[in-house]
C-alpha cells in the first residue's frame, strides 16, 4: 500500500472514531477538494480555509507520521498552540524523530501539550484513542 493509501485509510478509520464520539470533523483534504478542483491557483485559497478552521475548531488531532512529519501539520500544530486550541498527537511511526530524550517529536509541538502527563495526549495506536487512560474520550465526553 503507497503513502496516499495509507494516509487516506487511516483518515477514515479517524473518522469513524470520532463519528462515534459524536465529534464533527474538519478534515481538511475533504473540506478543500472543491477548492483545489476548480481553481489553478488554488494554495492560498487551501491555505486561508484551513486557517479558517483552525480558528474555529475546538481541538487539533494530528497526524505527525513521517521523519520529519508533513510540514503543513506542523504549522497548523503552531498555528492552533498559539491559539491555545486543545492538542492531540498521534504517531504510529517507529522511526526517531526527535530532538530529546524526553519527547517523541520536536520538543516545540510539546509546548501545546500539559507539561506532565503529556502522554495522555499522545496516541500510538487506534485503539489509544478510545482508551479511558487517554484523555480523548473524557474531552470528546465534556
Amino acid at each position: 500500500m503507497d503513502f496516499q493509501n495509507k494516509l487516506k485509510t487511516l483518515l477514515n478509520e479517524f473518522i469513524e472514531i470520532f463519528n462515534d464520539l459524536n465529534i464533527e470533523v474538519f478534515e481538511p483534504f475533504e473540506r478543500t477538494k472543491h477548492i483545489i478542483q476548480q481553481e489553478s491557483e488554488w494554495a492560498y485559497d487551501v491555505a486561508r480555509s484551513n486557517f479558517h478552521d483552525l480558528k474555529k475548531c475546538d481541538c487539533i488531532f494530528a497526524i505527525v507520521n513521517g521523519n520529519p512529519p508533513d510540514e503543513g501539520v506542523m504549522i497548523e500544530l503552531g498555528i492552533a498552540i498559539a491559539l491555545k486550541k486543545e492538542i492531540f498527537l498521534f504517531r504510529d511511526d517507529f522511526r526517531n524523530c526527535s530532538d530529546s530524550n524526553q519527547y517523541p517529536l520536536n520538543l516545540m509541538l510539546f509546548l501545546g501539550l500539559p507539561k506532565d502527563n503529556w502522554e495522555k495526549y499522545y496516541f500510538e495506536s487506534l485503539q489509544d484513542i478510545k482508551s479511558n487512560k487517554k484523555r480523548f474520550v473524557e474531552w470528546a465526553k465534556k
